[in-house]
């Protein structure tokens, strides 16, 4: 039973090298040939070696989204939040739903920006019109759980209590989310 609930408790969303075939088969090929260009990257992302190969890659294709995503981290973990930014706002641009929920789950954990978290992750609701959005980047917490954690620190209590009472009301809440809302 404890290897089942291992199993069931591991985040669902992780972000990691895309697929280079991928934008092969959707007749993408500069993004191709810039994915293929980071394929193996076998630098750490503060070194300037790691930097250079995305700027390779994002030379080859100025719209691929997970280039300006993987070189993002680095400037949030080193505390430079504007390149950070311009970068993040560079992949939600070119890959909205893929990066957005990102973004807004940095806003939230790093920059206490609770009305941009909420912004981003009340886009990907509409979207997906489903509680399917996704997790934050450590897959701790389900994002509309952070949202309801938003709205709590900007003094809307019930506000905050709605959202999760909406998200309790969903017939096919799994366990994982089950989980998550009573470690709150």
């Amino acid at each position: 039973m404890k290897k089942f609930l291992f199993f069931i408790l591991i985040p669902i969303c992780s972000w990691g090298q895309p697929n280079c075939n991928f934008y092969l088969y959707n007749k993408d090929t500069l993004q191709y040939k810039a994915c293929k260009t980071v394929e193996y990257v076998p630098f750490y992302q503060y070194t300037k070696q790691y930097q250079e190969q995305f700027d390779r890659a994002l030379k080859i294709c100025p719209y691929f989204a997970y280039g300006y995503k993987a070189k993002s981290t680095a400037y949030l973990k080193s505390g430079d939040f504007l390149t950070w930014k311009y970068l993040i706002d560079k992949a939600v641009e070119y890959d909205t739903l893929a990066y957005i929920g990102y973004r807004g789950w940095c806003k939230y954990q790093f920059f206490r920006d609770y009305k941009g978290a909420i912004a981003d992750i009340e886009y990907l609701e509409k979207k997906y019109n489903s509680i399917s959005i996704g997790y934050s980047a450590g897959g701790e917490y389900h994002l509309i759980v952070a949202k309801s954690v938003c709205y709590s620190a900007l003094n809307d209590k019930n506000k905050a209590i709605e959202v999760l009472e909406k998200l309790l009301q969903i017939k096919n809440i799994t366990l994982v989310h089950m989980t998550i809302i009573n470690l709150l």
